[in-house]
């Protein structure tokens, strides 16, 4: 677990997307191709530090959120800025993909 990763739920979520990029990885922990990700998410969050916000979300613990962003598939990465989706990925990508979708919004 990496200090650089936040974690989200119903109650922060909002807030927390409302300024700058944030990436969030809507994830579970009972699924396998999300633990393939996380090491990847973690290295983004050390990678992309001081530049965008990078949290993961538990669907089983926020559903809410989950339900609203349609999420029906994980892991689904969405990327917001000033708290609008601009980017969605569905599937385990490589570091490199992911971090150029942050990059391209910075």
């Amino acid at each position: 677990m990496s200090e650089n990763v936040k974690y989200l739920d119903d109650k922060n979520f909002k807030n927390t997307i409302s300024s700058g990029v944030t990436l969030v990885d809507f994830y579970a922990d009972w699924c396998g191709p999300c633990r393939m990700i996380a090491p990847i998410i973690q290295e983004l969050a050390t990678d992309l530090k001081g530049q965008a916000t990078i949290a993961k979300l538990d669907i089983d613990g926020a559903q809410d959120t989950t339900a609203e962003f349609q999420v029906t598939s994980i892991p689904t990465i969405i990327l917001f800025k000033d708290g609008k989706e601009m980017k969605r990925i569905v599937g385990v990508r490589d570091k490199q993909s992911i971090k150029n979708m942050v990059l391209s919004v910075l």
